[in-house]
């Protein structure tokens, strides 16, 4: 029994480790490549650098003006995810406890609007900002976001929601809480689990993503990370290795946020979902 066991995690650690390996590779390979010249790159992807160019990510950083695209995307980033949780949070609890036929039907709009993909509705998406005067404005981007991310946390508050006893919110109302203060003060603090999830995955969301800020954003002084490392790529010729700084550069905030936070990640995706 012991024998068959050894073999069993053999097997499942043997799997995890070449898993490791197959994720990690590109990143390897990005780190190793953005130390070399462009003459060792263009000559051979997979060879080790003869010598570290640690100059190529000083270039790098002045070329993306890194501080300040690092501050445009904390910024779009933090008020991006703060509306989501602040906006679902409620609709999710609202829907959960209003047994109505409109309650229904709103939730199954929001349901619905998951399975909506993004290309259909980007171009809609582009005039109305226009329209609105957001072109430009991280703000403005970040209502976007908001506007995109709110489904899927009403989705993941409302099954949550429905496991906290309803009696705690009666007993409020019996004290003498109004809604707001039974929602901020009792309900909120029980949601933290799901909420740091929200909160996580939405900043990864964002951080990651390329295709709004491109849309929306053309003004050089309000580029995210991913945007100024586009601007690295010429018509005729581009700096690789300082692309692949840059890459490296623009992941790093985000790999020491997740590792910093992945324990709170796990918690509220299993809390999630056995309350949910």
């Amino acid at each position: 029994m012991k024998k068959k066991q050894l073999i069993s995690n053999c097997l499942v650690y043997s799997f995890l480790f070449i898993g490791a390996l197959y994720t990690l590779f590109p990143l390897f390979m990005a780190l190793m490549n953005s130390l070399k010249t462009n003459g060792e790159l263009l000559t051979n992807v997979m060879s080790l650098p003869q010598q570290l160019h640690a100059e190529n990510y000083t270039r790098t950083f002045e070329k993306m003006k890194y501080f300040r695209s690092l501050g445009n995307t904390v910024l779009l980033a933090g008020v991006s995810v703060t509306l989501i949780i602040l906006f679902s949070a409620l609709a999710g609890w609202k829907l959960c406890r209003t047994k109505t036929k409109l309650s229904r039907f709103l939730f199954g709009l929001f349901v619905f609007s998951m399975l909506i993909p993004f290309s259909s509705i980007m171009i809609p998406l582009y005039k109305v900002t226009l329209v609105l005067h957001m072109k430009n404005s991280l703000f403005g981007l970040s209502l976007v976001y908001a506007g995109l991310g709110v489904s899927m946390a009403i989705f993941l508050y409302h099954g949550f929601v429905k496991g906290i006893p309803i009696e705690l919110e009666e007993s409020a109302g019996i004290d003498g809480s109004s809604s707001l203060q039974t929602f901020f003060y009792i309900i909120m603090p029980l949601l933290k689990p799901i909420t740091t999830t929200i909160c996580i995955t939405n900043v990864l969301w964002v951080w990651n993503d390329f295709l709004l800020p491109l849309i929306i954003i053309s003004n050089n002084k309000k580029y995210t990370l991913l945007l100024s490392t586009n601007t690295l790529f010429g018509q005729y010729s581009s700096d690789w290795t300082a692309i692949l700084s840059a890459l490296i550069l623009a992941a790093i905030p985000v790999i020491i946020f997740y590792a910093v936070f992945q324990k709170q990640i796990l918690k509220g995706i299993a809390e999630g979902a056995v309350k949910g």
